[in-house]
């Protein structure tokens, strides 16, 4: 279990440096470096023989691969697509629905009929992919490398402000995304960890498990394309709703689970919870363009992301530890349900707030502007003042 705890945990936690790399050189190296290592690290894990090597091989070096790779698609699309950046992104992260329904058949089939560890070699077809599509990355905004370098074509490492862009937190509807988000996610995904335990505690082991990891993934990418289309409709910081009501939803959800004494409820709950799943990371990258910027939006998803790593990491093991306390898993989905309200009701400040720093932004040239006219009718009336007595000692002359 800490073998996938750390990978999972560690794809975040890097986002903060993939996001510095991917301003000085670009979201193509970046993407196609990482998938390289993400190679290596999955295939070395096919090799090793006890769990101890499979902490680096697959928990640091396969994880921390996979954050290079990740983090650049996302911010990518931002350089070709404004008007349906919602739509766009719903598409792109709808193909990890799809092999969230398709990928737990496939293992079993695979780990039944070739053991684990060809298994994993097969998967590094999958990251062989990954690596050739990241040659496609194009960036249309430059990055640090090309404005440093010019055109010498010399890289000259920026200054300190530059690589770790920490004015980001200066933008005040952006800090309160960062902590709120991270602050829902202390209860986000446990019902993602622990509900097929929970499944085996309550109906027993006759039960399909996978029939809700094919719920939650279906209406995920359901989700995703439908909420991905209608945030290009909802204007700036307003699409932050979506996210909110994306967290209540999954609260309740998470709250409902113990109740469920019929697996059919069971499997109505997992749509209802795929469905704003999707919704919640499908608006991640268009709201992130909306609070910063095309120019600032790398560094500002990675660290979110690199926020979301300890809630992620921490949340999970906590209910599995009252589950071993109290002996049920009644409790522990009980309390998940609560951080994701929490963390939408801090969300809801967001579009207030943002809207009064654009009105502050508007007004700042608007007070220049009549300070310059001020100016200058203060220079006409002196100047007026002035000509008046030497016309009139003129004409007395």
């Amino acid at each position: 279990a800490w073998v996938s705890s750390l990978s999972m945990g560690m794809v975040f936690f890097c986002s903060p440096i993939v996001s510095i790399f991917t301003d000085l050189f670009g979201c193509r190296k970046v993407a196609v470096t990482g998938a390289a290592v993400g190679l290596v690290g999955l295939l070395s894990s096919s090799f090793v023989s006890t769990i101890e090597p499979l902490y680096f091989t697959y928990g640091i070096l396969f994880a921390c691969g996979c954050s290079f790779a990740y983090q650049p698609s996302l911010v990518i699309l931002g350089h070709y697509f404004k008007k349906r950046l919602g739509l766009v992104n719903g598409i792109v992260t709808a193909g990890s629905s799809l092999f969230t329904v398709s990928l737990p058949f496939l293992l079993r089939v695979l780990i039944d009929s070739v053991d684990l560890y060809n298994t994993l070699r097969v998967l590094c077809i999958l990251m062989f992919v990954l690596f050739l599509a990241g040659f496609t990355y194009k960036p249309l905004v430059p990055n640090t490398k090309d404005k440093e370098g010019g055109k010498k074509g010399k890289f000259k490492l920026p200054p300190a402000k530059k690589i770790c862009n920490f004015s980001v937190f200066k933008v005040l509807s952006y800090r309160i995304w960062a902590f709120g988000i991270p602050a829902a996610l202390f209860g986000y995904f446990v019902p993602y960890v622990h509900l097929m335990n929970h499944v085996k505690d309550r109906f027993g082991d006759s039960m399909p498990e996978e029939v809700l990891l094919l719920c939650l993934g279906i209406t995920s990418g359901v989700g995703r394309l439908v909420f991905g289309r209608v945030a290009d409709y909802i204007p700036g910081a307003k699409k932050i709703y979506l996210q909110v009501a994306s967290f209540f939803f999954i609260g309740l959800m998470s709250m409902m689970i113990p109740l469920c004494n019929v697996f059919g409820a069971l499997v109505a709950v997992c749509l209802f919870m795929g469905l704003f799943d999707g919704c919640f990371i499908c608006i991640m990258a268009p709201i992130a363009f909306e609070l910063v910027g095309a120019q600032d939006v790398s560094q500002a998803i990675g660290f979110l992301l690199g926020l979301m790593s300890v809630p992620m990491t921490v949340g999970p093991p906590i209910a599995g530890l009252l589950r071993d306390k109290l002996g049920t898993y009644d409790v522990a989905f009980y309390l998940a349900g609560v951080p994701p309200l929490i963390g939408g009701a801090i969300l809801c400040f967001i579009p207030w707030v943002h809207e009064r720093q654009k009105l502050k932004e508007r007004a700042k040239p608007v007070d220049g502007e009549t300070t310059e006219k001020m100016l200058e009718n203060e220079s006409t009336l002196v100047s007026d003042t002035t000509e008046k007595p030497v016309k009139e000692l003129d004409s007395g002359f």
